[in-house]
């Protein structure tokens, strides 16, 4: 898709995807680095939000509003509001904080009720702890949770076989949604000269720990 071809050539324009050698928390030597904080200046992030919107839109999904967890969904989920409701669609959203405040409104959650089919707003999907942890807000609230929205599925196994977002379909029964996905950084390093160095240690990299196309 044009959005996430454009979305990968913002990411590594602004240095949040970078080639090398790098760690991964699993303690893999990937050669790439993603790191959706370095969308630092107004520029950048509100067309970062507008790659969501267009994410969402072009899955079809329905759902009624937006949640963002906790911290890195918070502006994520506000900016994805306001580039939807440039496009004509207003939704509401919610999210949460860590910590409860007994005073002023209280609890843990801000923003719109919980209601409806509610889409998860997330950087990436590493462990699933902040999907589990989205899911459990909605469900206690009575809502149900519509499907998750991430910035890039690095389609890599887990502790088992599946990845991490495979494993959040199969635990949660609900559509995972990326921008861009390993597959379609593949495709972008292959068409450009400037980074088709890297291509071959990213597709080797693949080779090892990759599963299955996950859309």
């Amino acid at each position: 898709m044009d959005f996430s071809r454009d979305f990968i050539a913002l990411a590594c324009r602004k240095g949040v995807l970078r080639f090398g050698s790098f760690i991964t928390k699993a303690g893999r030597q990937s050669p790439y680095f993603f790191n959706a904080g370095l969308f630092d200046d107004g520029a950048s992030f509100r067309e970062l939000c507008g790659f969501y919107a267009h994410a969402i839109e072009a899955s079809g999904l329905a759902c009624d509003m937006l949640f963002g967890p906790a911290y890195k969904g918070i502006p994520l989920v506000a900016g994805t509001a306001i580039r939807l409701a440039e496009r004509g669609r207003s939704l509401p959203f919610a999210f949460n904080r860590k910590e409860a405040k007994d005073h002023g409104e209280g609890g843990t959650l801000i923003g719109a009720p919980l209601a409806g089919r509610v889409l998860i707003l997330d950087d990436v999907i590493s462990a699933g702890t902040s999907v589990r942890e989205s899911v459990n807000i909605i469900h206690a609230a009575g809502a149900e949770p519509a499907g998750v929205v991430i910035a890039l599925d690095r389609m890599e196994r887990g502790s088992g076989s599946l990845s991490a977002v495979q494993e959040v379909r199969q635990q949660y029964g609900i559509p995972v949604i990326a921008v861009a996905t390993l597959e379609d950084l593949i495709a972008y390093l292959a068409d450009s000269p400037q980074l088709a160095a890297n291509l071959e240690a990213v597709m080797a990299y693949r080779e090892r720990y990759g599963t299955a196309a996950s859309r």
